[in-house]
């Protein structure tokens, strides 16, 4: 829930009307993985924004990366300047947002209380497409859009899938 007793889906559709932002919602059948909600949304793995949240030293961050992409980790903490790096764990990212793993959307403050970066494999497309707060709702929507209003810095630290 957010500051004031939104749902995370409804802070962002908030969000996104009042910057009269354009966008496609899905509703679905949970999805789990990547693979899973790219079929249900009827759209290339590759647009998918997956949200992860990371400890980096002792604060929190969300980053961004394709769907099609993992995390680099050794590039993500040289382009950060940390030694210490990792993923949160689903019962630290309850315990911070009430959400659960595969349901994070791309979005930082104000919306989740957390800074947000974005991998460059993001703005390889011309859309993004990401689960909302929740398993069962998707939101679709111009690259160009979302990085707008979300405002992510933008870093390099993906890999491809092997």
């Amino acid at each position: 829930m957010s500051e004031r007793g939104q749902t995370v889906l409804e802070a962002i559709r908030d969000l996104l009307a009042r910057h009269s932002m354009e966008f496609r919602e899905v509703r679905h059948e949970p999805t789990h993985t990547s693979e899973e909600s790219a079929r249900a949304r009827g759209e290339p793995m590759a647009i998918g924004g997956k949200a992860l949240l990371m400890k980096v030293g002792d604060e929190h961050a969300l980053f961004v990366i394709s769907a099609a992409r993992r995390v680099d980790s050794a590039a993500l903490r040289r382009e950060l300047g940390v030694k210490k790096l990792r993923f949160a764990s689903a019962e630290e990212l309850y315990a911070l947002t009430g959400l659960v793993p595969g349901s994070v959307p791309p979005f930082g403050e104000p919306t989740l209380p957390f800074p947000l970066y974005a991998d460059e494999s993001v703005f390889e497309n011309d859309r993004i497409a990401f689960n909302a707060g929740t398993l069962t709702d998707s939101i679709i929507m111009s690259v160009t859009d979302w990085e707008r209003i979300a405002q992510p810095g933008r870093l390099q630290f993906s890999k491809p899938e092997s």
